[in-house]
């Protein structure tokens, strides 16, 4: 037992110098592109920042892949949700934000791409999340609120800043960009182009933390 103690931060350190080998087989400009944004304030961990719009289909697949990458890589990773655009779904995602409303994500999703129920109004918003039990006193003050307005344009400033002009989109620590079309440049399927996109992520991600290390 005390030699398998021993033995697990030796198999840890070893992924980590793995993983960090494999970063040199990305290529930038090719599976990656450098950005020149700020690096976020999330201390040891990286930021990784999703672009995504609720009526995109490769959003809808992508989504839980990710949620499942994101809940293996707690321990070294951030991560954030930004919606393109400035539309219906935009609105009610930064207003769900604002009011700290997180369940109702994959719901929204399962609704338009699954119910086929378009939800592309305020309206129909409305009506759906008050349905879902929001209170649409809150939601109606939260979606007037100056608060919002400026997510919903801090958003585009941080996409247009990025260069991103498509979704989904991941955004490693504020210096890195890549997609599964971009990652998955040559692949024929979009199984195909998600496991080149982790794998283009976990070497970026180590690599980040590398740069945070050498920065103390």
């Amino acid at each position: 037992m005390r030699l398998l103690n021993l033995l697990r931060p030796l198999v840890a350190t070893l992924a980590f110098v793995a993983a960090a080998a494999g970063a040199a087989d990305f290529k930038n400009g090719l599976d990656y592109n450098t950005v020149d944004g700020p690096r976020p304030e999330t201390g040891k961990k990286v930021e990784v920042l999703e672009f995504f719009m609720y009526h995109c289909p490769h959003c809808n697949v992508l989504d839980p892949l990710l949620a499942s990458w994101v809940k293996k890589n707690g321990d070294k990773v951030v991560f954030r949700r930004m919606h393109m655009g400035d539309d219906a779904q935009a609105r009610a995602f930064y207003t769900l934000e604002a009011l700290n409303i997180t369940n109702l994500h994959e719901k929204i999703f399962h609704a338009i791409h699954v119910d086929r129920n378009r939800l592309n109004t305020d309206q129909a918003l409305l009506d759906f999340l008050v349905k879902n039990g929001v209170d649409k006193t809150k939601y109606l003050a939260a979606f007037n609120s100056f608060g919002v307005q400026a997510k919903l344009k801090r958003a585009q400033q941080v996409a247009a800043q990025y260069k991103l002009d498509s979704v989904p989109a991941l955004v490693v620590d504020g210096r890195y960009t890549t997609s599964p079309v971009v990652a998955g440049h040559g692949v024929s399927s979009a199984e195909e182009a998600h496991k080149a996109m982790f794998a283009v992520v976990d070497s970026l991600v180590v690599r980040s933390l590398q740069e945070r290390a050498a920065k103390k």
